[in-house]
């Protein structure tokens, strides 16, 4: 990584993200409801009760394979009979699964007693947590979210209001306690200023040099996903924004002699992250700016924050169901992508075809075309898996990045 994950900020996230896990268990060992969620689950309706904790398969598969044993975690499942072909976020959960998590960093999760998935990232999902729900024998809630070609309508905002509190409801009945919603629309607020605060920190890309580089936007969402719901969620991105100002001022920037900007389109490459920001850096090239770290906060075709009016929380919830990237259609998609290229001045973009992360890059070849059409810029398509580092080729991938720089080179001679 780069040197600003040594940073205030990377030491801040550190301690959250070790406290984090830990209370987690703690309080799962002194008999909290445990309940594992996919990551667009809205997490703040954990609050509203007295003694419900939450974990995130997805967010703990991210962190194996950024400590280097996501391969290990895969070969796991593989070898039970899982084929290579499904996600590897969801291999190396069920394979952290085999052998009693011994090799996770954070000892793994508590054991759940529900799962909650949904359909609006990939269908798989469900059928990952569906085995969590077969080999432990404990409820699974799916909520069914419809795919976006169009900005939520109303009657999608009612339905899925009505699954939350459908979930809701089940928690009560299993856990026996009753759902508060005072903490909830507190929990609510404070995910609202975090995600604030969190635009406020990608806004800082659009200076030349960027003190942002999507590497860092990347490693530090993490709290969004394990943390929501909770005052230190913005406490985090405040630090992270305030340090972005002040490297501004310093100097102390992630590619000091910044030659070219680019765009990264695909979840986060987390057992590449520092050997491709450093090697990246190398080159006077900063991606910075990134869709997977865009979309926080936001609704369908627009990477701008979706301004809340703090009133009824749970619309406010169930709009955010819409924010992430792969349950949205084509124009919504290039939609958000256009406003984002051009407020941040965006010299070529990197399309990361992702091996484990199917629903998100099916439609990156009519992406990068119309991109390059639009604004004349060049985009580059890469092979990646964002966990399974079995699927990466280092020299392929920088092979075609390379020819994107001598692109954006005679481009600008001529």
């Amino acid at each position: 990584m780069s040197e600003k994950v040594k940073s205030m900020a990377g030491k801040n996230l550190s301690k959250l993200m070790i406290k984090g896990y830990m209370d987690l268990h703690e309080k799962a060992a002194k008999g909290a409801f445990c309940v594992w969620i996919a990551i667009n689950v809205p997490a703040e309706i954990f609050a509203g009760f007295d003694n419900v904790v939450y974990g995130v398969p997805e967010s703990h598969a991210a962190m194996c394979a950024g400590k280097g044993i996501g391969v290990l975690q895969c070969e796991k499942a593989e070898n039970t009979g899982y084929s290579q072909d499904l996600c590897s976020y969801a291999r190396i959960d069920i394979g952290n699964l085999t052998d009693g998590s011994k090799d996770s960093p954070s000892f793994g999760l508590p054991k759940p007693d529900l799962v909650v998935s949904n359909n609006n990232n990939c269908a798989l999902i469900s059928k990952w947590f569906d085995v969590h729900h077969r080999e432990m024998d404990i409820p699974h809630f799916i909520m069914d979210i419809p795919f976006c070609y169009e900005p939520q309508k109303q009657k999608n905002q009612s339905y899925i209001i009505s699954q939350i509190k459908d979930l809701i409801s089940l928690i009560e009945k299993l856990s026996g306690q009753k759902f508060n919603f005072d903490k909830f629309e507190k929990a609510v607020f404070h995910s609202w200023e975090g995600f604030c605060e969190w635009k406020n920190f990608l806004e800082l890309a659009k200076e030349k040099p960027s003190p942002v580089t999507a590497f860092d936007s990347f490693v530090h969402m993490a709290p969004f996903l394990t943390l929501r719901g909770t005052p230190v969620l913005k406490e985090h991105f405040k630090i992270l924004a305030e340090e972005a100002r002040q490297n501004i001022k310093t100097g102390n920037l992630p590619v000091k002699k910044e030659k070219y900007r680019l765009f990264w389109d695909n979840i986060a490459p987390w057992h590449q992250l520092g050997k491709m920001s450093k090697r990246l850096s190398q080159m006077g090239a900063n991606i910075v700016g990134a869709s997977y770290t865009s979309c926080m906060g936001t609704v369908e075709g627009s990477f701008e924050l979706y301004k809340w009016d703090e009133k009824d929380p749970f619309e406010y919830i169930a709009r955010m169901m819409n924010s992430y990237m792969c349950p949205h259609g084509m124009e919504l998609r290039y939609s958000s992508m256009k406003g984002v290229i051009e407020k941040l001045g965006i010299d070529g973009v990197i399309f990361a075809s992702n091996r484990s992360c199917k629903p998100y890059s099916i439609t990156q070849m009519d992406q990068q075309k119309r991109i390059s059409d639009y604004f004349g810029i060049p985009a580059v398509m890469i092979d990646v898996d964002h966990a399974d580092a079995r699927k990466y080729s280092e020299e392929n991938a920088f092979m075609r990045i390379g020819a994107l720089l001598e692109t954006i080179d005679s481009k600008r001679k001529n």
